[in-house]
């Protein structure tokens, strides 16, 4: 199994910026072909969105258009961890982020496309 932590969550106010980390273990990484770590975010009474993703491979990265320029992923292979530097934070950023583990070549928008997720950290984002 891969095993996937979040932590970095909090209150800032709009403006300020967070970094998420998100922590694997496990052995499975290579068994599940596993190479695409994503970012989603869900909001009370919405569902889960796409924020960003990179490759463990080429580091190729992919964001939402809701985030482009204000968002940063990041991965450091020899700490197994994946990062989401996020700055110029807004109130609707505002939601639970989860950290979510694909194989290689799954549509990195796609929730469904991801086989591992973490329990999701809380940020909030005050106007």
């Amino acid at each position: 199994q891969v095993q996937l932590v979040e932590s970095g969550g909090g209150l800032v106010q709009a403006g300020g910026s967070l970094r998420l980390s998100c922590a694997t273990s496990g052995r499975a990484f290579s068994t599940y072909a596993i190479d695409l770590m994503g970012w989603f975010r869900q909001a009370p009474g919405k569902e889960r969105e796409f924020v960003a993703a990179i490759t463990w491979s080429g580091g190729s990265t992919y964001y939402s258009d809701s985030v482009k320029g204000r968002f940063t992923i990041s991965r450091d292979n020899a700490k197994s961890t994946v990062y989401l530097q996020m700055g110029s934070l807004k109130p609707e950023d505002t939601a639970v982020y989860y950290c979510a583990a694909g194989r290689r070549g799954a549509v990195v928008s796609r929730p469904g496309e991801y086989d591992f997720w973490g329990q999701g950290t809380q940020v909030t984002v005050s106007s």
